[in-house]
């Protein structure tokens, strides 16, 4: 059965750190790109990072640059997030993507993100 779990959200200060997963399952993990999408409240789905499958190359959000790493183990079929530095803005509910192509998207349920005082 294909899944994706993500873990690791909670409740933060600001300039706190956390760390997210997402254990894959029922698929080929080492074969899909990775990555991070946030939602906050009234906005839309956006991408935060990707980790490639071929090279492992990461690209990262403009507004997320210097403060969140993307890395994966294919050994454990995983994919973290290191979030450094949060700031309110970064309040959401995080979700990860596994995609291979258009046919072989997956996404799981979603963790979240809250960043108060």
């Amino acid at each position: 059965q294909l899944q994706l779990v993500e873990s690791g959200g909670g409740l933060v200060q600001p300039g706190g750190s956390l760390r997210l997963s997402c254990v894959a399952s029922g698929f080929t993990f080492s074969r899909y790109a990775m990555s991070w999408h946030r939602q906050a409240p009234g906005k839309e789905r956006e991408l935060v990072a990707v980790i490639t499958a071929i090279d492992g190359s990461t690209n990262y959000a403009n507004s997320v640059k210097g403060r969140f790493a993307i890395s994966r183990d294919n050994a454990k079929n995983t994919v973290y997030l290191q979030m450094n530095s949060l700031k309110p803005e970064d309040a959401a509910v995080y979700f990860c993507n596994a995609r291979r192509n258009t046919l072989y998207d997956y996404w799981g349920q979603g963790t979240q993100v809250t960043v108060s005082s």
